[in-house]
């Protein structure tokens, strides 16, 4: 229902989805420490009664049990947003996302970390969506024709004043937009360039790693990464079929998905140095700061890379104050949203850290790649070595899938986040009671009964 004219407009209600795709059957996303997951996402749509229909449309991903918690999570924000007023959230989206997090109660669950936090991001981002959305313009292009000082009102400086102060941020913006238009061309023209994980899943058996390991090199990406760390023989075996297939000129990195404690991670890194792997991903508990720091100390040349479970801008801040990684990856669900990935995006920059984002899961690529996007043109102005990661999977649940040409993302031109998912999938995919997974139930049933 439109509002009555001359009525402002508000968000008449946050409806929730338990979304969950069977990536385990599969063994797509299988990892060191996540060997069956199925990737899901608790969805969020912030309804409105905007005269032109407007949505906002965010999610965090999970993978598979206890996505149900996460919805639960989202739902308990839906005081917070109900009755807002439109132009309100869209002119100050830092204001909404503020709020949220200074809710002394919700707080206290975290404070800014685990399922509150990502349940924060979720809506923030439907904010985001929203409003990118009523200006017509892809998130990436709203964030980077945005005015700098907009840009510094949007971020919470809280506890990063000590690495990185709104004037400087302020500076970094400024210098930012010199020669940005000539950089949105390229961006249109080439696209961002991308890396993929779509040949390294560790269930996979060799002969699927080296079909799409050299699928991957013949559609043009660059780099690939390998999952690692639970077999040492294993790895070597798996290392020297990817670099075989690659070639030495291909950029290969691996990826521990923090399974090893500091001297175990230097030792298996050094044991896979034969290969050249360009980093090694979460080689530890992303909460291990030090233990980051003595890993890149034990294994240079090789880089240290991580983020995707870092819980906060703060924890960012002292993985670069503490020199300990080479590569920061930022995700655009596991944080406090755009407003939060916004202040990492400029502590990387100050500190001379590329930004290689996490994406993959359900939705993270057509999410993080504006936030890449935004950076080159708005804030680092180079795609010298940085590169977003791409996985070939469940792109077509969304009305905006990321298109691949010649290993580059290319560059979304629909307004929004692009985080709208098909009516058809939420309807298909919803747990436990969608299509899918009721006729999943029904056949197990079945199966018990015989």
């Amino acid at each position: 229902m439109s509002q009555a004219p001359g009525t402002p407009a508000r968000v008449t209600a946050v409806d929730t989805h338990d979304i969950r795709f069977p990536t385990s059957r599969e063994l797509d996303g299988s990892d060191a420490m996540n060997p069956d997951p199925d990737y899901s996402a608790a969805y969020v749509v912030l309804r409105t009664d905007d005269a032109d229909g407007h949505e906002g449309h965010g999610f965090t991903f999970t993978i598979g049990r206890g996505n149900e918690v996460q919805v639960a999570a989202i739902d308990a924000l839906r005081g917070h947003v109900v009755g807002r007023s439109v132009d309100e959230l869209c002119a100050d989206p830092g204001g909404l996302s503020r709020a949220l997090v200074g809710d002394s109660q919700l707080r206290w669950l975290g404070p800014e970390k685990g399922v509150m936090h990502m349940a924060i991001g979720a809506v923030v981002n439907a904010v985001w969506d929203l409003t990118a959305k009523r200006a017509g313009k892809p998130l990436w292009r709203l964030l980077a024709d945005a005015e700098p000082e907009w840009i510094v009102r949007q971020i919470d400086f809280r506890y990063l004043t000590d690495a990185l102060t709104p004037e400087e941020a302020l500076a970094l913006l400024r210098r930012g937009r010199q020669d940005a238009d000539e950089r949105t061309a390229r961006l249109l023209e080439r696209g961002y360039p991308a890396y993929t994980t779509s040949a390294g899943w560790l269930g996979y058996d060799d002969d699927k790693l080296s079909r799409l390991a050299a699928a991957a090199v013949a559609d043009g990406f660059r780099q690939i990464k390998l999952k690692v760390g639970v077999d040492l023989d294993d790895d070597v075996r798996r290392c020297r079929v990817a670099r075989s297939v690659i070639g030495a000129d291909v950029r290969m990195a691996i990826d521990a998905n923090q399974r090893w404690d500091v001297a175990e991670a230097i030792r298996w890194t050094r044991a896979l140095a034969e290969f050249d792997p360009y980093w090694i991903e979460e080689p530890t508990s992303p909460d291990d700061v030090l233990g980051h720091a003595a890993i890149r100390e034990g294994v240079t040349p090789v880089k240290v890379a991580t983020g995707e479970h870092v819980q906060n801008r703060v924890v960012f801040k002292q993985l670069l104050q503490a020199g300990a990684i080479d590569v920061l990856q930022i995700d655009a669900a596991r944080v406090g949203g755009v407003n939060e990935n916004l202040a990492i995006l400029l502590l990387a920059a100050k500190f001379g850290v590329p930004v290689c984002p996490h994406a993959g899961g359900v939705g993270l690529c057509e999410l993080v790649q504006h936030l890449s996007m935004f950076d080159y043109i708005a804030v680092s102005g180079t795609t010298e070595d940085r590169v977003i990661e791409y996985v070939d999977h469940l792109h077509d649940h969304f009305l905006d899938p990321v298109v691949i040409r010649e290993g580059h993302y290319a560059a979304p031109a629909a307004p929004g986040f692009s985080a709208a998912m098909r009516p058809e999938s939420l309807a298909r995919y919803s747990y436990p009671g969608g299509a899918f997974w009721a006729a999943d139930l029904q056949t197990q049933r079945k199966g018990h009964a015989a």
